[in-house]
């Protein structure tokens, strides 16, 4: 930093505390008179014109030196940190972009195949290559969404008018929930099955169900 600003001091001396010769010589120029008057009275006249003018001139390049030299010098400050906070507002917001592209097709997808599974496989977008449990479900036939419970299973006495009265409140549903660890109880208002592995959907063909992703 010191270095640069010692660079920075040398070339704003050589580019402002010179001055340049040419608007030098055209201010020591005597001001055309209209009589163009002659005699001590002229040259005493441009004399003072001569000296007016080199004190102007030297007074303006004083202020602009000055000037400039505060802003390169503020310039040189300041850089490193509007660096830093626009790589941070850059970093955060490409982040937020990320997340938000990310989000946006995660609603474009949905999955294929559809699985069903015990609470020990984590649930999402289920595919060939990432096999998720559905989490989405919905059925065709009564059009409720399908809830589920970890580690739950539907007791055998299970009937369709239990479901049909019941769901989707879980504080009734659970007289017919029991506790098992792996499993994951699912129901909607006209089917229920209890699941411990990884199943294809379409393995069971009396379910109607459905990922209602979109």
């Amino acid at each position: 930093m010191a270095k640069d600003l010692d660079e920075l001091l040398d070339e704003v001396e050589t580019k402002f505390c010179r001055l340049d010769p040419l608007r030098l010589g055209l201010s020591e120029r005597p001001t055309s008179c209209g009589g163009g008057g002659s005699g001590g009275g002229g040259t005493h006249s441009g004399d003072r014109t001569r000296a007016q003018a080199k004190e102007n001139l030297r007074s303006t390049e004083t202020c602009k030196k000055e000037d400039d030299l505060d802003s390169l010098i503020n310039e040189i400050f300041e850089e490193p940190n509007f660096d830093n906070k626009s790589f941070q507002k850059l970093k955060s917001r490409s982040s937020s972009n990320t997340s938000v592209r990310a989000s946006i097709q995660g609603l474009g997808k949905s999955c294929s195949p559809v699985y069903l599974s015990g609470s020990t496989i984590p649930c999402g977008i289920g595919t060939n290559t990432s096999q998720r449990a559905c989490d989405q479900l919905r059925c065709v036939a009564c059009d409720f969404r399908i809830v589920s419970y970890n580690d739950y299973m539907w007791d055998k006495s299970c009937d369709y008018l239990f479901f049909r009265n019941n769901m989707p409140e879980f504080h009734k549903l659970k007289a017919k929930l029991i506790q098992k660890k792996g499993a994951r109880a699912y129901a909607c208002q006209c089917s229920w099955r209890t699941v411990e592995e990884l199943t294809d959907l379409q393995a069971d063909h009396q379910l109607r169900w459905v990922c209602g992703k979109h």
